[in-house]
């Protein structure tokens, strides 16, 4: 029986460019690309699918909202994550969540042919990450937001205290009162449970905000 992949990306270039690699192995059958989430999850409902390469930036359902629904409702499926983000706090998101691999769209063709088989043969493949500068993609960041309780204008604030401004430097930043700041900051403190200044640095490094 043939193995069934299946690519949910929206970009149609590199989806062109993953069919050609893949259809190279005589044992998969490459379906019909998706290009968004909703597809992607109607596509698994209507057909037998053995493994999807997911891109986590689609519209309409992010691919870290659709990883969390498909490893619910199809347990017995292999994801293998292909993205540009090269973010270790969205790898260990995505293993959270149950993910078979995470692999960058810059590997070469035979890494992630040998990446699939690997997934297939029941060996997870998570490839390594290096600290990235570039900004989280604003769907994860959303997701922080609703953990955590935080507004927009707080992790506005947690961004502006890790550049060192002072309370009343982002104040007039922000056009609001020194003592708005100031109630921002012990607020943010109590929703992340952290102490202080400090801590807060901390934890916002850790989790990518910084």
């Amino acid at each position: 029986m043939l193995i069934r992949l299946l690519i949910a990306d929206d970009h149609q270039l590199l989806t062109d460019g993953l069919m050609a690699v893949l259809q190279q192995n005589p044992a998969w059958e490459i379906l019909e690309p998706v290009n968004n989430g909703r597809a992607l999850l109607a596509r698994l409902a209507e057909t037998r699918v053995d493994m999807v390469l997911l891109d986590l930036n689609m519209p309409q359902i992010d691919g870290i909202r659709a990883l969390g629904i498909m490893k619910k409702e199809f347990p017995h499926l292999k994801i293998l994550v292909l993205t540009n983000y090269n973010q270790p706090q969205l790898l260990a998101e995505v293993k959270k969540l149950g993910a078979d691999g995470y692999m960058l769209k810059n590997a070469s063709s035979a890494a992630l042919r040998a990446a699939i088989q690997q997934i297939l043969d029941g060996q997870p493949c998570f490839e390594e990450l290096t600290p990235s500068s570039a900004p989280l993609p604003a769907y994860f960041l959303d997701e922080f937001m609703k953990k955590y309780h935080l507004t927009r204008r707080e992790v506005e604030i947690i961004k502006m205290v890790g550049s060192e401004l002072t309370s009343k430097e982002i104040g007039n930043q922000l056009s609001i009162s020194e003592l708005t700041v100031n109630t921002h900051r012990k607020n943010i403190l109590r929703k992340l449970e952290v102490k202080n200044t400090a801590g807060l640095l901390n934890f916002a490094k850790q989790h990518g905000i910084l």
